[in-house]
């Protein structure tokens, strides 16, 4: 009896359903795709490196402009020996003067000194100079030994009256005794701005041995120099500073 009893039990467990195996998952319904929101992420790099392509071609948009090299006083022109050409960022704000303009440039002068080292703008440039205000130009024409060597534009001189004599007194002219005011050996002109100075060779120079400047001094000064010099009694020092 006991063993029936046990196998009708064993028997009992067997036929009750079996559950679903730990391996078994229930089915997922497909993931459902956006075609819209790919192409737009597509759309959004296309841009991002339009944009970069761009500011990288207008950063590299320049263009070959003049640059001085070497001072230039007023009413003086570039030439090829104080100027040279460099890159620059095209600025339409900006007038540069580009490189391709260097004849059209040697045309014109300079309306005021131009220092060495900046890129020439087309304001900096006219038909003729502009003397500031309180200032003027006198030309003088010197003898060898009247000038130092190395004389160039942009350096400061001293002018002295040389090789005469006082007038003072003399009554000859009624300006006479102004003219030898100073004397023989005088300063006339402590510092003067030497504005031009013609290089030697140039055809100034074919029919005469002297050396033509052209100083920028106090108006007040003007006078008493430009008698000097129709005398041939101005000669010209370096002073300190230069």
């Amino acid at each position: 009896m006991k063993i029936q009893e046990r196998t009708g039990a064993g028997a009992g467990r067997t036929a009750a359903p079996a559950g679903p195996s730990v391996g078994d998952r229930l089915p997922t319904p497909p993931r459902e795709r956006k075609p819209a929101l790919a192409a737009l992420a597509v759309l959004l790099i296309l841009v991002g490196a339009l944009g970069a392509t761009m500011l990288v071609l207008q950063a590299g948009d320049r263009i070959e402009v003049v640059k001085i090299t070497e001072e230039i006083p007023a009413g003086q022109s570039v030439d090829g020996s104080n100027t040279t050409s460099v890159m620059v960022a095209e600025d339409p704000g900006i007038h540069y003067v580009k490189w391709s303009q260097l004849d059209a440039l040697k045309k014109l002068k300079a309306v005021t000194t131009i220092p060495a080292g900046v890129v020439a703008v087309g304001e900096m440039f006219g038909s003729e100079a502009k003397v500031p205000e309180g200032k003027a130009l006198v030309g003088v024409s010197l003898k060898e030994g009247q000038y130092p060597a190395g004389l160039k534009n942009g350096v400061t001189v001293a002018a002295y009256r040389v090789g005469g004599t006082s007038r003072s007194g003399s009554g000859d002219d009624g300006d006479g005794g102004s003219a030898g005011s100073g004397g023989g050996n005088s300063v006339i002109v402590e510092k003067a701005l030497v504005n031009y100075v013609q290089e030697k060779g140039g055809d100034e120079l074919v029919s005469s041995s002297n050396l033509p400047v052209t100083l920028l001094v106090d108006e007040a000064q003007a006078t008493a120099l430009t008698q000097a010099a129709s005398n041939g009694e101005v000669a010209l020092v370096l002073v300190p500073g230069n």
